[in-house]
């Protein structure tokens, strides 16, 4: 994973200075440079719109009892969509506007998730403790029947209506 990160930033910069030299040449310098500023603007925008609304829809889901999961993964997205698009660059600023997309957003997240499960990276952390090892998994690591679920449950038996 290491190489793979350090062959990513020693790529990206020089892809990005190829496509602005290549598209410089087509249409000019300040067409490009005001390109760049402008979806370095439109960015922060979208940005500040999008994270906003997951951020009512988190807290819409926490009031109704619910685990903010999918919203937290937006949250993510959108972080890392902010950053490429506020750094200089075409290719950047391609795969962030594409992390704006809630379509395209939800199909990454599946695919993160099915690799983190993949992995038996994943953990689940309750208020008893935590359970690692994967999926199947209970607290003393031996193979369960099933993921752990966390959850409430109500006595009906002991309801006073």
């Amino acid at each position: 994973m290491g190489l793979i990160l350090f062959l990513l930033f020693l790529a990206t910069p020089l892809i990005e200075i190829a496509v602005f030299i290549k598209i410089g040449g087509l249409i000019g310098l300040w067409p490009t440079i005001v390109i760049v500023i402008a979806t370095a603007a439109l960015g922060a925008g979208l940005w500040r719109h999008q994270g906003l609304a997951v951020m009512a829809e988190a807290q819409a889901a926490l009031n109704r009892g619910e685990l903010p999961v999918s919203q937290v993964m937006d949250g993510a997205f959108l972080l890392v969509a902010g950053a490429l698009l506020l750094t200089p660059g075409f290719v950047t600023d391609t795969f962030g506007f594409l992390l704006f997309v809630p379509a395209f957003r939800h199909v990454l997240a599946r695919y993160v998730f099915a690799r983190m499960r993949k992995s038996g990276r994943v953990h689940v952390h309750t208020s008893g403790g935590s359970f690692g090892g994967g999926p199947g998994r209970v607290p003393n690591g031996t193979p369960g029947r099933g993921p752990v679920i966390e959850g409430e449950a109500t006595d009906l038996d002991d309801d006073p209506r």
